[in-house]
């Protein structure tokens, strides 16, 4: 195993690195998957109830080969998701993913997307809410090749803020060597709508009800592809649990 990593590395400036410590020994090594031309992945990533949570992992996609991930990151004191993907001419690669973390827990997804083919596409969207002294973290890189020309790519974040104490850190990059492409990213932080609580509260609702149902509004479009409803259920009650 190699050493453990430190903040001085990109990929890990906002890890805590000794949380990271006490599982790097047994590390599983990325799980390794490639998917054959024409061919479609999708995976759901739930968490444990461990309170160090990493998973690593390294897609490989053919030609017009898809790969659909949706992950849920709320390990209690520290949790790490990890993606490099490889994109091959007329591949498409999109991950929806949701960080929900309170106390002082520390999460956080780190992504490379590799579009190294003809009129590649990929999409990120990522939501984050954040309570405590949580910080919540997404470190996304898109790097073009040369001669990948139509590639198209979007990068969505957005965190939500439940205290002052809270952090949320969000570095997507872009790194083009084609001329002729498509590549946007936004990254967005605010707080829950004091108007709209009002309006909930007005109905009758009582506040930690009211914050859960505008929370879950704010990620649950992430899951409007699947039909299976374990991510969902798991996310509505860690939702609830920091409401």
């Amino acid at each position: 195993m190699t050493a453990l990593p430190t903040r001085k590395l990109e990929a890990y400036r906002y890890a805590d690195i000794a949380a990271l410590g006490d599982v790097w020994d047994t590390l599983a090594v990325p799980e390794t998957t490639r998917i054959a031309a024409q061919q479609k992945l999708q995976q759901i990533w739930l968490p444990s109830d461990d309170d160090v949570q990493v998973r690593r992992a390294e897609i490989t996609l053919a030609e017009g080969a898809s790969a659909h991930i949706f992950a849920l990151n709320t390990a209690s004191r520290y949790g790490r998701y990890e993606i490099d993907v490889t994109l091959s001419d007329g591949a498409h690669f999109e991950l929806n993913a949701a960080i929900i973390g309170s106390g002082s827990t520390t999460l956080e997804i780190v992504t490379t997307v590799r579009h190294i083919g003809i009129g590649g596409t990929s999409k990120q969207i990522i939501r984050n809410i954040l309570g405590g002294t949580a910080t919540g973290s997404y470190l996304g890189k898109v790097a073009v090749a040369r001669g990948a020309q139509q590639t198209d790519s979007e990068q969505s974040v957005k965190a939500m803020l439940l205290s002052r104490g809270a952090t949320a850190n969000a570095k997507p990059e872009l790194e083009i060597y084609a001329d002729d492409v498509k590549c946007a990213h936004g990254a967005t932080v605010g707080e829950l709508d004091r108007e709209q609580l009002f309006y909930a509260a007005a109905r009758g609702l009582n506040p930690a009800t009211a914050r859960a149902l505008l929370l879950e509004g704010f990620v649950g479009g992430l899951w409007d592809d699947l039909d299976d409803d374990a991510i969902r259920t798991a996310a509505s009650a860690a939702l609830r649990a920091i409401a």
